[in-house]
């Protein structure tokens, strides 16, 4: 049987252990009110943490084009 989704486009389940003492920790910290949402905002967070890492893997990469003024474009 061929399914039509990837796990991708469909919530997954899935059974982890935790570390009680890290997760009563980020309850702590968060104001997560389930594990389930606890998980969602850590994961979030994890991937917007590495998305920011890529980007500063640019620094200095990037040339910009002769002439061009970043603070001019602000004032608009």
């Amino acid at each position: 049987m061929v399914y039509p989704y990837t796990h991708k486009e469909v919530p997954m389940r899935t059974n982890i252990v935790l570390d009680d003492e890290l997760v009563k920790e980020a309850f702590r910290l968060s104001k997560a009110k389930t594990k389930r949402e606890l998980i969602a905002m850590a994961l979030k967070e994890f991937v917007e943490s590495h998305q920011r890492m890529n980007l500063l893997d640019l620094a200095g990469k990037v040339q910009l084009a002769d002439g061009y003024d970043y603070k001019k474009l602000r004032e608009k």
